[in-house]
């Protein structure tokens, strides 16, 4: 029998792009080292280092792009697509991908139809949980959840039914790019400073005025610890102006987009996490594959990928002083910190890459052996 293939969709790949979109360039490309045929199609943007590595690896892109939420037109030629390219599984990511791909997966009679959640707050909306539960579920052939709490919100606050969702973890996706050097030497800074610090999407789900704040406390009780935010994003000039506020110039350093992702968290002695919301993040796994100890907020994944007082330290969300008792209490116990390291890098094998598609692959495989899938796969083929 011919390869599988497989259709990954997604609204945008670009340097700006958060986990989920590393996650599909990660996947298509070892799903497709793996022996399936994959596509990717991106409704919305499509540029950048990430495109480039798609382009490298062999890995075909549908252009699909949208000029509106309700573009049809446009894209009717996903639809134009699933029955040109003969897709056997239709993995959609995100939620606008996610509602468009069960409604033009089915009319395209694709055997198997997959939708993707990378977590939201499942709050403030009620088209979105409707959607999920009376629409994405019921037509997708399964509904994958990155985390056991978004599968439990999933269930109760959508009414997706327990036995469409499956859990599968995002997966440590390796960075292409330079390492780079310590970033205390592109700081100016003495090599015995105590750094703290994060790599995110600045956008408001992160919460970074949190960590702002729970750094404005550290630094009155550690007076020669600075702070480090690598990434852009919506919500930059707003945490510019509230850094200035904090009256910390000097302290709070602001680093951009980053291609030496690694480097930075190998110069951090404490990496932060303030989150309102997460799936499985992968700064998160970043950090620990790099030993960078974590205080997290207990949201999402998290709770699944770290072990409170073992492999990090876990607070609640939107908790200014206790995010800052946990970063103090890591930059003053060295050897806490390198046990907790360790401990959390011996995880690290149940988010690999690997990982991540044999599990991916029996699931497609699985729901193509299902009553009918089989049978309709080889109709296409035969077609």
């Amino acid at each position: 029998m011919k390869p599988v293939r497989v259709l990954m969709v997604i609204d945008s790949i670009s340097d700006t792009a958060g986990g989920a979109e590393r996650f599909v360039v990660g996947l298509a490309k070892a799903m497709s080292d793996d022996g399936y045929a994959v596509l990717v199609a991106t409704t919305r943007q499509a540029s950048g280092e990430l495109m480039g590595q798609l382009d490298v690896a062999g890995v075909a892109h549908v252009d699909v792009v949208r000029r509106t939420r309700f573009d049809v037109p446009t894209l009717w030629r996903l639809f134009r697509s699933l029955r040109s390219e003969r897709i056997d599984v239709l993995h959609a990511n995100k939620y606008g991908s996610n509602v468009w791909a069960v409604i033009f997966g089915r009319l395209a009679r694709v055997p198997v139809v997959i939708a993707q959640e990378h977590t939201w707050a499942y709050s403030g909306e009620r088209v979105r949980p409707f959607l999920d539960g009376r629409l994405i579920g019921p037509l997708s052939d399964a509904f994958v959840a990155v985390s056991t709490a978004d599968r439990d919100r999933m269930i109760s606050l959508e009414g997706v039914r327990a036995e469409k969702i499956e859990v599968i973890p995002t997966a440590y996706i390796p960075r292409e790019g330079a390492d780079g050097e310590d970033l205390r030497i592109e700081l100016g800074l003495d090599p015995a400073t105590p750094l703290v610090g994060t790599v995110a999407v600045l956008r408001p789900q992160k919460a970074l005025a949190v960590l702002l704040d729970a750094f404005a406390i550290v630094a009155r009780e550690r007076d020669t610890a600075h702070l480090v935010i690598a990434g852009t994003g919506v919500s930059e000039a707003e945490l510019h102006a509230h850094a200035a506020s904090l009256g910390l110039a000097g302290r709070i350093h602001f680093l951009g987009l980053r291609q030496d992702v690694n480097a930075v968290w190998q110069s951090l002695d404490v990496g932060a996490i303030s989150s309102d919301f997460e799936g499985t993040p992968i700064a998160a796994l970043e950090a620990i594959f790099n030993g960078t100890p974590l205080v997290a907020t207990a949201v999402g994944g998290l709770p699944d990928l770290i072990d409170d007082g073992v492999s990090g330290l876990l607070v609640a969300a939107q908790d200014p002083a206790a995010l800052a008792g946990g970063i103090v209490r890591l930059l003053d116990d060295p050897a806490e910190r390198d046990a907790m390291a360790a401990a959390a890098r011996e995880r690290l094998d149940d988010y690999s890459l690997d990982r991540l598609v044999a599990r991916m692959g029996a699931l497609y495989q699985r729901l193509l052996q299902r009553p009918g899938r089989r049978a309709a796969r080889a109709r296409r083929e035969d077609a």
